[in-house]
């Protein structure tokens, strides 16, 4: 799953079912366009980041190169966010995100900048990835020749996938589709119900803790929602488009992208974990740019055409001091929740700004669970990524979302005698499991494993690490949520909420089209 992501992802699972575009729910090139933005003003010298997650550092880091004084304003002790890298025993793990793509330029310009290029880690057999049916994994076909020789899905799906070009070709009902229509019914439109329980479901539990049914199709996969507006066919669609980009592309721009290949093929991380990502933004902020333990009290704006400096004050309290402090700022940059943003003391021109018109937001709970098993104890070893878990596949008692082969993808991870595995409990399946005791998680994920790979006996260690809003929960009704953040922004200038929350996840990749 992505279980995480620089917001409110516990990303890593998402990263099991496909290598998305995004490594985490704030996108990066969001954050940091609109700290171009904040630079190409000529008004603006100073700006404040709330949130020293990867998104406010990355957009911090950019402001600072462009000159402008910046100041992140974290509550906890240390930066990084969800991004948390534990090195224990000879063992090294991911609390949040496992791994990441480089699908935008941005995240290629955080790399080459932060000199992390020698640092970057790719797994190895970066395409094995696996679904459970039957109590089983089964590989996930990564082609339609892989799809056809596959077991995975029965004669008639794979049947129905590939006459969808034929059978939805200029389909006139495409042309109107029902804008809040679901994941799962918009992908069971095109290609069956056993798709959506063994592909769609575990690629969107993984990828945003939710079930395809509570997911508004028109937000969280825009670019398949247009294909199938525009060409009725949604795999017609993609091949058309691919094509038509190919053409547009210049031999200049073909040959710069072939230099790339190397580095922007695939998921990675780095050596010693993801946490060397923020590690490395925080050590370029000095210490008036970072203020850890500062917890952010009031925002005050000043804004009027008469003044355009200064136009916001932010209050906050230092953890080891019984007193606020004081700054002002031309702009702002919000990467909290918008569970937290919502609670926020603001003021404008020295009136109370209520945020009441921001929906309320549930948060869907996770635990990862970190085991070691030695390798003798291992009976069904698999090569890859790791494994995926429909939720029709509780019927076959398993009751995790999936795990990550952790040492398997990189092996310094880990004694050569040990096999490392991270297990994710929780999301909008089983909610209550994810908040269950130590003892009881060890017992679900023991079982798993020894179903799925033969993992025999106890594990010889076992970590766990419970994030109790590992997912936004924002539902079908989701255009609110971003007219509330429109609203927002658009009432309070010079402040950009980082935050307009879901990855736009790429299906398609899964099928290697």
């Amino acid at each position: 799953m992505r279980l995480y992501s620089a917001q409110y992802c516990c990303p890593s699972l998402l990263l099991l079912s496909s290598p998305s575009p995004y490594p985490f729910p704030i996108t990066r090139s969001t954050v940091l366009s609109m700290a171009s933005a904040a630079q190409q003003d000529s008004a603006v010298k100073s700006v404040a980041v709330i949130g020293a997650g990867v998104s406010g550092l990355s957009a911090a880091y950019k402001l600072k190169l462009h000159g402008l004084n910046v100041t992140v304003f974290e509550a906890d002790a240390r930066s990084g966010g969800k991004l948390r890298s534990i090195s224990h025993d000879g063992l090294i793990w991911d609390e949040g995100a496992n791994t990441m793509t480089e699908s935008e330029a941005a995240v290629g310009f955080l790399l080459d900048n932060l000199g992390l290029r020698d640092k970057q880690q790719f797994p190895l057999s970066q395409q094995k990835r696996y679904i459970a049916k039957n109590g089983e994994p089964i590989q996930l076909p990564s082609n339609p020749a892989a799809l056809i020789k596959s077991n995975l899905l029965s004669a008639g799906s794979k049947l129905q996938i590939f006459l969808e070009p034929f059978l939805w070709k200029n389909n006139s009902t495409s042309k109107r589709p029902d804008a809040e229509e679901s994941v799962g019914a918009f992908f069971q439109r095109h290609f069956g119900k056993e798709v959506v329980d063994y592909l769609i479901d575990p690629f969107v539990a993984g990828t945003s803790g939710g079930d395809p049914e509570s997911l508004s199709m028109r937000h969280v996969f825009p670019e398949l929602w247009d294909l199938e507006k525009r060409f009725g066919s949604i795999i017609s669609g993609a091949i058309q488009s691919k094509l038509s980009a190919r053409k547009e592309t210049t031999g200049r721009m073909k040959d710069s992208l072939v230099k790339k290949k190397k580095h922007s093929s695939g998921s990675f991380s780095f050596l010693g974990g993801m946490q060397t990502l923020t590690d490395a933004l925080s050590n370029e902020l000095g210490k008036d740019e970072l203020k850890l333990q500062s917890k952010v009290l009031e925002l005050s704006s000043s804004c009027s055409e008469n003044s355009p400096l200064d136009n916001w004050s932010i209050s906050y309290e230092l953890d080891d001091k019984n007193h606020s402090c004081q700054k002002s700022f031309d702009a702002l940059i919000l990467t909290a929740p918008l569970s937290g943003v919502k609670q926020m003391k603001i003021t404008r021109q020295g009136l109370p700004f209520l945020l009441d018109f921001i929906p309320e937001i549930s948060y869907l709970p996770m635990s990862v669970i970190i085991t070691t098993f030695k390798r003798e104890s291992v009976k069904r070893p698999l090569e890859g990524f790791g494994v995926l878990i429909p939720s029709k596949e509780q019927e076959n008692g398993l009751k995790t979302l999936g795990t990550l082969f952790s040492s398997m993808m990189f092996p310094d991870r880990a004694p050569a005698d040990v096999h490392l595995y991270t297990t994710f409990v929780g999301g909008s399946r089983n909610p209550e499991l994810a908040k269950a005791s130590r003892d009881e998680l060890s017992q679900i994920v023991t079982c798993d494993l020894r179903q799925l790979l033969g993992a025999e006996g106890e594990p010889a260690s076992l970590n766990h690490f419970h994030w109790s809003k590992a997912f936004p929960l924002y539902g079908r009704k989701y255009g609110s949520v971003i007219e509330a953040i429109d609203k927002m922004e658009k009432d309070l200038p010079g402040l950009f909420y980082a935050g307009k929350p879901f990855p736009h996840l790429v299906f398609l990749r899964c099928l290697g089209i």
